[in-house]
């Protein structure tokens, strides 16, 4: 598949991408190779990996534990010491290999350590190969605040290997569809329109769907990297799904959802506050909650759940001067940003939700 120019990097597909990887490693001179897994990229991702690796440099493997859990500071202390003791310095690369956990914390660790070292992603999930690793957005969780803390720096290179996704289970996937199907809601209603039907779409080329799901979010990247406008294009669906994610994540009473899961769910409800709000037609809402309810269990929330999941909001990255900013539906491919949307709203979008 054809290579996507980002902004200031290349994303790369297979063996080519492989190709391109060794002559820039060979090219830039690195003193020590770094490569970040966790349990799962680990046993299940790295021999794969390393025998495409062509270099005489060291290369040290730093594995933390997968999940959720573990992209907080504290797993960047740990890593940042092994750096330093394995003697890792300006000239070094760190190669991130999983999935969006690593490619988060990975960036952030290597955009920091003495200031800032090379780094590349190669994503093993679909979540990290459509949405995590393109963008330049790294970071770590505040508690159970999604994303609080972190940078916007470009990696050296994206490398998209899609045999990778031959290891992962069903509700890994699902969890990536999430975002494959936001990117048709916001851009490109004929993309969306493949999904619609899963019992009909034709996955026989499934790597040009991600290779049109990647090329959705860079070409909104690159109009604006530091989200200050269209960017914002992106969130649709993470207002309300962050907040459903971390509460579910901190919860003694709820199983933790994955990323796409939560985020299913928000592009429901933030679909519903879209067509209250005179943007989206109730058909194209109908629409949309067939098509992602048909795909993803449906989320239990009870009526306590609400008030927790409201004071989760005050804390999303994109609220500005204290208001909730949403990325709301301006008919299926066509998105508005910077709406406001009052409480009473939201409670009627769960209330339609459980319905």
């Amino acid at each position: 598949m054809q290579s996507i120019a980002a902004n200031g990097y290349p994303i790369l597909f297979s063996e080519n991408g492989y190709e391109f990887l060794n002559t820039f490693i060979e090219e830039n001179k690195y003193s020590t190779i770094f490569i970040l897994v966790d349990t799962h990229s680990n046993e299940y991702c790295l021999s794969r990996f390393l025998p495409f690796l062509a270099t005489e440099k060291t290369i040290e493997i730093i594995e933390i534990e997968a999940g959720e859990s573990e992209k907080n500071i504290n797993t960047c202390v740990e890593i940042w010491t092994i750096l330093t003791e394995l003697g890792g310095d300006r000239k070094s690369l760190l190669i991130n290999i999983g999935g969006g956990v690593i490619t988060d914390i990975g960036g952030f660790v290597a955009s920091t350590f003495k200031r800032g070292i090379d780094f590349i992603h190669i994503p093993t999930t679909l979540l990290s190969m459509v949405d995590a690793s393109v963008g330049g957005k790294n970071g770590v969780d505040l508690g159970n605040l999604k994303n609080q803390i972190g940078v916007i720096t470009v990696p050296k290179m994206v490398l998209i290997d899609t045999e990778y996704l031959s290891t992962l289970p069903q509700n890994e996937m699902r969890s990536g569809l999430a975002e494959m199907l936001k990117h048709g809601l916001i851009a490109d209603a004929n993309y969306w329109a493949q999904f619609k039907d899963l019992s009909q779409a034709d996955f026989a080329d499934f790597d040009g769907l991600i290779h049109r799901s990647i090329e959705i979010k860079n070409e909104i990247v690159m109009q604006d990297p530091t989200e200050n406008g269209i960017r914002k294009a992106l969130n649709f669906g993470h207002t309300l799904g962050h907040a459903i994610e971390s509460y579910f994540l901190e919860s003694d009473t709820k199983k933790t959802l994955l990323h796409g899961e939560a985020i299913a769910v928000g592009m429901i409800l933030e679909s519903y506050i879209s067509w209250q709000k005179g943007l989206l037609s109730e058909m194209e809402y109908v629409e949309i909650k067939n098509t992602i309810n048909a795909i993803f269990d449906t989320i239990v929330f009870e009526e306590n759940d609400l008030q927790p999941i409201f004071d989760l909001l005050i804390h999303d990255k994109k609220n500005e001067y204290g208001k909730i900013q949403f990325a709301l539906l301006d008919s299926i491919g066509n998105i508005k940003i910077n709406q406001e949307v009052d409480s009473e709203l939201i409670i009627k979008s769960f209330e339609d939700y459980k319905s």
